[in-house]
């Protein structure tokens, strides 16, 4: 165990723990059906699950990666959300309301309806393969400083030990509440890691001894650069935090990420009408802008902190940061005082649960609902809840949350090895690895919501072309060859249009009146 984690940091760290686990196990005794399991029976009030939304979106990638961006360079990641706000919009007003009423499980099952079962099944195993890899990476993330707490070092060893404990948490209480568990956790989540936040930002101001006005001026003017600056106008493929960047390529992205997503969709759904549901996801896309703005603050007070002992003086701190990424837990662990230090690092349990147990509810209501349920289970036309599709039992939802939990531990482990053995940095990775999916999601879902045309081959051709085009511009190929680099955030332009074209071309699907999906 740490010597620096005291008594009461692990009582503190321990009484979350035991907070979110006795929620999924109060929740658990609603559990009706899987309709209810993943939907949570459509009657979630819409501050909860924008509140969800926002605890989903701030993961462990922020909580972690964000410090270390300001740390490195600046605020322009910032601009980002500039694109995210108009996503929300596009999302809210021509997305969610087909969709929400489409009333399937899941929002690959507006597929099955458009084009037949092959293509929600596709769509389904198309959004598993791209959810393991970015969300192994966002928990590998959170066992970075979940490790350092545990012991002070980041061995492979307590990397998966630290894994295994994230884990296994997230999937109990996830097990027991379904959706509904998952929504009311992130609630507390949400709480637990922005007063993490605000805590530790105000005790970070108070260990520099400069002025405020000191502090603002050698941020603007730090080694020749800006470390304020928010809008970078250069034109250039290749940062993925330009104005441009920011504008145009991000709202495609964010569209793809919160509009044909299943993790961050599955909860819209939940909410009382489409209306409640599209409030829910613009709200939470405003108000995550001030938590990320808050953890960027913090990475520039951190560079003040180690890099500028001319602010510091006699104040300086005796460690020294050998690896960026651990910038902020190290600090933790160093430096804040017992207790302080206790919430800080619940608050990156916080964040790490948060992702995980949305995502191990939507890829189990993606395995039950798109590729288990069409091939193994009978649609009841006479029941009230099948009139869409085909539904399992509750203990079939609950085994697929199980298999999911061990699906997503052992993807984090692997991110692990890959890590040690690409040196790619983790958000870059968490990021971008979700194009070889959403991207092309993206272009089928353009064509099934806004055209006619479009069928099952159209749909299959589309996921592979949009595969193999961002397996092409990723940095070790076609870059790589010719000469050139492209940012994750331009993957998008690229591809989306491309898949949105093949599945165009496919002629429309003529169902017969009567005909089963």
């Amino acid at each position: 165990m740490n010597p620096q984690f005291s008594v009461f940091d692990w009582t503190i760290v321990a009484g979350y723990m035991a907070a979110v686990l006795v929620i999924g196990a109060w929740i658990s005794g609603r559990q009706t059906d899987s309709r209810y399991f993943f939907l949570g029976g459509r009657s979630v009030p819409a501050w909860a699950v924008a509140c969800s939304a926002i605890a989903t979106a701030i993961s462990a990638a922020t909580f972690i990666g964000v410090p270390q961006i300001a740390f490195e360079g600046d605020l322009s990641y910032l601009i980002t959300y500039v694109g995210s706000v108009i996503a929300a919009f596009i999302i809210a007003f021509l997305f969610v309301p087909p969709l929400y009423n489409a009333g399937t499980i899941t929002i690959y099952g507006y597929l099955g309806q458009r084009f037949g079962t092959g293509a929600k099944s596709a769509a389904g195993l198309m959004f598993l393969f791209g959810r393991l890899l970015s969300s192994g990476a966002r928990l590998f993330m959170a066992a970075i400083g979940f490790s350092m707490m545990l012991s002070g070092n980041v061995t492979r060893n307590e990397l998966i030990f630290a894994v295994i404990i994230l884990g296994v948490v997230g999937t109990v209480y996830t097990f027991f509440g379904g959706i509904r568990a998952v929504i009311w956790t992130d609630v507390l989540q949400l709480i637990v890691f922005t007063a993490a936040g605000l805590f530790t930002l105000i005790f970070l101001y108070q260990l520099i001894p400069a002025s405020g006005s000191d502090i603002w001026a050698a941020l603007q003017n730090s080694e020749g650069t800006d470390k304020l600056r928010i809008v970078n106008s250069s034109f250039t493929l290749e940062n993925p935090f330009t104005l441009w960047s920011g504008l145009f390529a991000m709202t495609i992205v964010a569209v793809s990420t919160h509009g044909v997503d299943q993790d961050m969709l599955q909860r819209v759904m939940t909410a009382k009408s489409p209306w409640h549901g599209g409030l829910a996801l613009i709200n939470s896309m405003i108000f995550t802008i001030p938590i990320v703005l808050l953890f960027l603050v913090i990475g520039l007070l951190l560079y003040v902190f180690y890099q500028r002992p001319d602010l510091m003086g006699a104040a300086a701190p005796q460690d020294i940061i050998e690896d960026t990424r651990r910038v902020f837990p190290q600090f933790v662990l160093h430096h804040l005082p017992t207790g302080m230090r206790g919430l800080t690092m619940a608050g990156l349990f916080a964040a790490a649960m948060s992702t995980f147990d949305s995502a191990i509810t939507a890829m189990a209501s993606c395995l039950v609902a798109d590729i288990y349920a069409p091939f193994f289970c009978k649609q009841n036309p006479d029941s009230p809840l099948e009139k869409t599709e085909a539904l399992p039992d509750l203990k079939a939802s609950r085994l697929a949350v199980g298999i999911m939990g061990v699906c997503l531990t052992f993807f984090a482990i692997g991110a692990i090895y890959m890590q040690e053995k690409g040196g790619q940095t983790l958000i870059d990775f968490a990021l971008g690895v979700m194009a070889f999916a959403l991207a092309p999601l993206l272009g089928v879902f353009c064509v099934a919501l806004f055209t006619k045309r479009g069928n099952t081959k159209s749909v299959y051709a589309a996921l592979v072309v949009g595969i193999v085009a961002v397996l092409l511009l990723q940095p070790y190929m076609l870059p790589k060859m010719m000469g050139f680099k492209i940012a994750w955030t331009w993957l998008w332009v690229i591809v989306s249009p491309l898949c949105a074209f093949i599945c165009f071309i496919g002629a429309p699907l003529n169902r017969q009146k009567g005909d089963s999906l």
